[in-house]
């Protein structure tokens, strides 16, 4: 029986061992992944690759050329930091010295290390050390950029989405960013509040386009989400203009247009911020009529007053809300853009709207260089 017992305890304790270096390697799996671990087992394996390559130059130069060294070189410009680039930088230069002494001078023939190779070698080396040096001094790794790239895109895209409305209400929206680029400087936030009757929406568009406006655009719409449904409606705006004052960006003006609909109703306020007046569509005279509200932009001044103005959303109508990339360009003018989109909106009366957001943009701004941004709130 006791050596039964024994076993069993050795039996159990290294199954513990076994799931501790489980966890551990697991751990050490995603550390490295995240740019948190160590990067010795890319600077040992690239290291290991610098005389292999070496060998296979000096054997097979025709299938091996000298600059074949510049690949480690790459990629330990993407892998490695800083100090530890310089090992694997030491060890390429100490390859091609050994490749120029053994295969000989380049006068002699092709295949051997030319000064060519060398300025080759050495500038993708430079360009990569001061990729490696950016990527220190920011302290995002490259295998942790990328997703936090992506984890802020979809931040912005979720942060954008229109809450579901009631039966009778219809609702469309899309962005589209300067450049074909993933990041916009317009952005929506919106919410239903007074337990779900209300719905408020606020679109803006931060000064600049693309990448220069899209990380102001994050901070504002987290700060303008957190800020909708916490305030009166009236007092957002004015919320909104103190914090963007707070920030003293050299370029830190926005516009904003806010939404207040009742959705039992149909009334609504709008209150605007330097913005482009809304268009609705009347369903029983089938035009469509701005309808601008005042007050300055944000960013700009304090105590700043913007005042509403309201109107109502009858069975048919129509509401529409855009940035001025849609609309305006340094080829046509406002009002031709406005002329042009109602237009183009005109022919999507019959089908409700549906799926008319994106299919508005691709027809009126599709090749525009700036930010692009459309909302729908229809009343079937």
């Amino acid at each position: 029986m006791a050596r039964v017992a024994g076993a069993e305890t050795l039996t159990a304790r290294m199954r513990k061992q076994l799931h501790r270096a489980r966890i551990g390697l697991r751990r050490a799996g995603v550390d490295y992944f995240r740019g948190d671990g160590s990067d010795w087992i890319a600077l040992a394996a690239l290291l290991l690759t610098v005389p292999a390559i070496a060998t296979a130059t000096i054997n097979v130069p025709d299938w091996c050329p000298p600059a074949a060294l510049v690949l480690p070189v790459v990629v330990g410009g993407l892998l490695l930091r800083p100090s530890s680039l310089l090992l694997l930088y030491a060890g390429a230069a100490a390859a091609l010295i050994t490749e120029a002494a053994i295969l000989g001078p380049y006068s002699q023939g092709p295949s051997r290390v030319t000064p060519g190779t060398v300025l080759v070698v050495g500038a993708v080396g430079f360009v990569g050390l001061v990729i490696a040096q950016f990527r220190s001094r920011v302290g995002v790794p490259w295998r942790r950029g990328g997703t936090m790239l992506f984890d802020l895109r979809e931040r912005i895209r979720v942060q954008s989405k229109l809450p579901k409305l009631p039966k009778g209400w219809h609702r469309e929206m899309a962005l589209r960013p300067a450049g074909g680029q993933s990041f916009s400087g317009d952005f929506v936030v919106a919410a239903r509040t007074n337990g779900g009757r209300t719905l408020e929406v606020v679109l803006t568009d931060v000064s600049g386009k693309g990448m220069d406006a899209a990380s102001r655009a994050l901070l504002l719409s987290g700060a303008f989400g957190g800020l909708l449904g916490s305030l009166p409606p009236h007092a957002f705006l004015p919320a909104a203009n103190a914090y963007l004052l707070r920030q003293d960006w050299d370029e830190g003006f926005a516009t904003s247009i806010h939404l207040v609909l009742d959705l039992d109703s149909g009334d609504y306020e709008l209150l605007s911020a330097g913005h482009l007046p809304a268009l609705q569509l009347s369903a029983g005279t089938g035009r469509w009529e701005e309808q601008g509200a005042e007050g300055p932009l944000l960013g700009v001044y304090d105590g700043a007053q913007f005042d509403p103005i309201k109107g109502t959303l009858r069975p048919g109508d129509v509401l529409m809300l855009f940035t001025d990339g849609l609309v305006e360009s340094a080829e046509r003018e406002l009002t031709e853009g406005i002329d042009r989109l109602t237009g183009e909106a005109d022919r999507y009366v019959a089908s409700g709207f549906h799926g008319a957001a994106w299919h508005l943009i691709e027809a009126v701004a599709k090749d525009v260089n700036d930010d692009r941004a459309l909302l729908l709130i229809c009343r079937d």
